[in-house]
């Protein structure tokens, strides 16, 4: 045990065999004013296992639970750094409330350098919510994941970026869920603080039987105040990525009452909102070449790019649906077929 002038930083660990308690929910009920740093060991029932390191930041009053996760895709550098950040430049001190950070959630994919998937068993974890306890150990991290850190959360921001193989612009975006409207309205207000020029609002639409897939639909679904921010890509951080995420955190935190002894001066306003998506999907297998970047404009009908096969024979050329920005597209040549190939927010 560190002490320290403001703050105690408690190391601990624990492991979740399948049908037990993860122990989770009771280290975040004693947890006491300061930091406490916590691997969870997770076990699925073919013996494989994981460990997912969790910060609890506990503040002196009692306030909301703001959950902030990183890593659920390993590559996506600057997000996981700006938590690893974030965690020395909060004070308990001046903390209402309490944080639940996750900075890097899928630590296989991150050490593996693994694009997108776990390597224990290829499974996507930002499609598997919400998971499965007799399924895959992908599976059961989203079930932890679901059943123990959504459920113990007022607020959550689920952090993303373009992995190794996407570029795009950096953005804040949230569902638009009419069945939870003031949970919506938050998280609409907390994207208008952020500092983010851009803001992307999703449609919330899910049948009852069908799973929500990514992790902060998921936490949407559960009635839970959730959004997600967008920074960095094609494998590389920034140090004004990071420091852009971290500002955001700390205005969400400003306007939520949580930390600070006075209001954040906010930027202006953002500059642009995006209430419609359209996806295009790779058609074939191949090479893609393209001369456009995220954050381009592009007309409806114009030429996105074309893919090659191995011998550099065009196969097929790509055009845009719809008139808007590009938010994201793929941004090295190998696609596979059915991979989004281009985001337009219009």
């Amino acid at each position: 045990m560190k002490i320290y002038i403001l703050s105690i930083i408690l190391i601990s660990s624990t492991v979740f065999s399948f049908g037990q308690d993860t122990g989770f929910k009771s280290i975040l009920a004693k947890s006491k004013s300061g930091i406490t740093d916590t691997n969870i060991t997770i076990h699925s029932l073919d013996n494989k296992s994981v460990q997912i390191p969790i910060t609890i930041i506990k503040g002196r009053v009692k306030g909301p639970t703001f959950t902030i996760i990183a890593g659920i895709h390993g590559m996506e550098y600057s997000p996981i750094l700006s938590l690893l950040g974030l965690r020395k430049q909060i004070d308990p001190a001046f903390l209402k409330g309490q944080l639940i950070i996750i900075p890097v959630a899928n630590q296989m994919a991150f050490y593996g350098r693994t694009p997108f998937v776990n390597p224990l068993d290829s499974v996507n974890l930002n499609r598997a919510f919400p998971g499965n306890i007799n399924g895959t150990i992908t599976q059961t991290m989203a079930a932890f994941l679901t059943n123990e850190v959504f459920t113990s959360t007022d607020v959550l921001l689920d952090m993303h970026g373009g992995d190794v193989s996407e570029d795009l612009i950096p953005f804040v975006c949230y569902y638009d869920n009419k069945q939870y409207v003031n949970q919506t309205a938050v998280a609409s207000r907390l994207s208008e603080v952020s500092g983010f020029d851009t803001i992307v609002k999703y449609p919330f639409i899910l049948e009852k039987d069908q799973p929500a897939m990514y992790a902060f639909k998921q936490a949407v679904r559960q009635g839970i105040t959730a959004l997600s921010i967008e920074v960095g890509g094609l494998g590389k951080w920034k140090k004004a990525e990071i420091s852009l995420a971290q500002k955001a955190i700390f205005r969400m935190l400003s306007e939520l009452k949580m930390y600070g002894s006075k209001p954040r001066q906010y930027l202006p306003g953002a500059k642009a909102r995006y209430n419609n998506q359209s996806y295009v999907s790779v058609p074939v297998k191949g090479i893609f070449i393209s001369e456009l970047n995220a954050g381009d404009l592009i007309v409806k009908g114009a030429e996105i790019g074309y893919i090659m096969d191995v011998f550099g024979n065009k196969k097929i050329t790509v055009y845009a649906p719809v008139s808007g920005i590009i938010l994201y597209m793929i941004g090295t040549p190998p696609v596979n077929k059915d991979e989004t190939l281009i985001c337009i927010g219009y």
